[in-house]
């Protein structure tokens, strides 16, 4: 270490203080990984730990980079960062077209590992993923604006309507023809929740969490979920709940306490590209610390997409899961929340109390 002496690494790391993500890694042996000083993952042992002042080094000596904590994208020192954003813009131009890693590698100027890699670090998903996900948001613009199937297929740049039903089962959380007469066959199944903020709906496919929102009433709640998906089966989940249902219902309950501050559950949802490397980033803020709406946009490599990014927090119908409460404005006022500031606050402190 060379700006920072050992002493002062292992304070900032027991902190998991962010003011030093950036000044140096840290690089666990066991898992080949490294990480940033306030990554949430569990500390590792003090003889299995090492420091470094750059990334670059810790990447020569074999180490990779932390998925959860993103320590390239989050304090933007990946070399390769522009060249990932520029293929971003490339992918959103051309997303109709056969788009092979080869070639974005190629064009980027990285070979295909370190294309991948870096592209995975600073957009949070990998190539083929950012290009899928470009293909649905248009598929479904494309589906609500004629209705037709096959012809908002072969726009969108898939190949044949099972590339797209193959895909649109696990982004669209449905079928296209489900998506287009909003949830028709769907089962969501629901409950009601009494949570330390005030009361929730918790909605959820046989495949994931689609729903959480927190409201006044019980009527309130379940106009919002028929509002969500119109044509859909909503079914009340039975008492006691089905095992994994329960499960999550509690894990959610003891999130909203305190008591279990990290939160890894299947989610079931609609978004588009930009919204899911949005709410992506969101996933990967440590419980109890906040960003601004200008630091999330700087991280997910559109630093002027601020009110995009107000906008994508905006439209998340799945609360807490997905934490936009975590997002505040560059002055430090909490700013907007779509289930009312007082809570976001209350979240908030809850949240920082609890930091271990």
């Amino acid at each position: 270490m060379t700006s920072l002496n050992e002493t002062q690494c292992w304070q900032a790391l027991n902190r998991r203080d962010p003011a030093f993500d950036g000044r140096f890694f840290v690089a666990i042996k066991t898992t080949r990984v490294f990480c940033r000083p306030s990554c949430p993952s569990r500390r590792a042992r003090p003889e299995n730990v090492r420091f470094y002042t750059d990334a670059a080094a810790a990447e020569r000596d074999g180490f990779r980079p932390c998925l959860r904590c993103r320590p390239l994208a989050t304090v933007d020192r990946d070399p390769n960062a522009e060249r990932v954003r520029e293929i971003c813009r490339y992918i959103e131009q051309h997303y109709s077209e056969r788009l092979t890693l080869g070639e974005l590698a190629d064009r980027a100027g990285l070979s295909r590992f370190h294309f991948q890699r870096s592209f995975l670090a600073i957009a949070g998903v990998t190539p083929k993923q950012y290009i899928e996900a470009c293909r649905l948001q248009q598929f479904k613009a494309g589906l609500r604006r004629t209705g037709d199937v096959a012809g908002s297929t072969y726009d969108a740049g898939f190949g044949s309507s099972s590339r797209v039903y193959e895909r649109a089962d696990t982004r669209l959380g449905m079928t296209p023809k489900q998506y287009l007469e909003g949830g028709a066959n769907l089962i969501i199944s629901y409950a009601f929740v009494d949570s330390p903020v005030g009361k929730l709906l918790i909605g959820a496919t046989d495949r994931g969490v689609c729903f959480v929102q927190f409201g006044e009433t019980e009527d309130e709640l379940l106009r919002a979920l028929e509002s969500e998906y119109p044509a859909a089966l909503l079914e009340s989940m039975k008492t006691p709940a089905a095992g994994v249902f329960r499960q999550w219902i509690a894990a959610l309950s003891a999130h909203l306490a305190g008591r279990q501050p990290h939160l890894d559950l299947p989610l079931d949802i609609r978004a588009t590209a930009f919204q899911m490397r949005v709410w992506n980033y969101l996933q990967s803020i440590p419980y109890g610390q906040v960003r601004t709406y200008k630091q999330v946009a700087e991280a997910i490599g559109q630093p002027t997409a601020a009110r995009a990014v107000a906008n994508a927090c905006a439209g998340n119908t799945i609360a807490i899961l997905i934490p936009c409460h975590r997002v505040i404005r560059g002055s430090g006022e909490l700013g907007g929340y779509r289930w009312g500031v007082p809570r976001k606050k209350q979240i908030l402190e809850t949240e920082r109390n609890n930091v271990t």
